[in-house]
């Protein structure tokens, strides 16, 4: 494992929240004035489109995983080794919580921001739900949205995906799960997301945040073990994804997103 790639997912997952988190903190924080049902759809794209442009921008280098889940995914479904994991979910954490350190130290010379008041796109269950979806309603949201969504990084990814669709694919899959998940979570699939915002913004976020932590890994792992079982010669060996990632980059195969 290169620096190179530890690098590229850290700033991936910052860029991530800063530009993702920090649309989700404009609109429903109220610091933009933006209705709610418009605030849903904006920062889905603004999720979707992200993922979208970091897929083939850094998915040369790391695969952009950007996302515990997906590196999650990846191992179970046996196309990347628990050592090289353990780097990336590291380089990831460390991404998200300089990601939302960037995003608050921006929005807090915003007229009229607080960290407590209009907080930083943190995910919540309970009374911090849109909906009031309680604890064991919010698990099973995040364990379904995750499967889908790591469900489609994997099967795009594969020998038996479009290379030069894969990221396409991928951001239309995150956009899609924030549609459904917002009003009822505000959408992790992603820890690494979901525990930067968390840390600064403290309180409840910082007491809630295990579920989006916990559920979205339990979701990668079983959309891997789906995955391995619809494609079972379609995947990569972990000694091989450095070589298909490379070749990735100029056009000739597949491999991580």
């Amino acid at each position: 494992m290169t620096t190179r790639k530890l690098a590229a997912e850290a700033l991936g997952t910052a860029l991530l929240v800063v530009f993702a988190v920090g649309v989700a903190t404009l609109t429903f924080g109220h610091i933009g004035g933006t209705r709610d049902e418009a605030g849903v759809l904006t920062t889905a794209l603004a999720f979707g489109l992200t993922l979208l442009v970091l897929a083939y921008s850094l998915g040369p280098i790391s695969g952009a995983h950007v996302n515990p889940a997906v590196t999650m995914g990846f191992v179970v479904s046996g196309r990347m080794s628990v050592s090289e994991a353990l780097g990336y979910w590291a380089a990831q954490f460390v991404g998200g919580m300089v990601g939302a350190l960037v995003l608050w130290r921006i929005l807090s010379g915003a007229r009229g921001y607080s960290r407590s008041g209009n907080g930083l796109g943190a995910d919540g269950f309970g009374s911090h739900s849109p909906v009031g979806i309680g604890a064991g309603g919010a698990f099973a949201v995040e364990v379904v949205l995750t499967f889908l969504f790591v469900f489609v990084v994997l099967a795009a990814t594969s020998r038996l995906g479009s290379p030069g669709f894969a990221g396409l694919a991928i951001g239309l899959a995150l956009t899609v799960v924030h549609l459904y998940g917002i009003p009822l979570t505000g959408t992790s699939v992603n820890p690494a997301r979901s525990l930067g915002p968390a840390v600064i913004v403290g309180g409840d976020a910082l007491k809630q945040v295990w579920l989006f932590i916990v559920a979205p890994l339990a979701g990668g792992a079983l959309a891997a073990v789906v995955y391995r079982y619809f494609f079972p010669d379609a995947g990569v060996d972990a000694d091989e994804v450095e070589t298909v990632v490379a070749d990735r980059s100029v056009g000739r195969t597949s491999g991580t997103p």
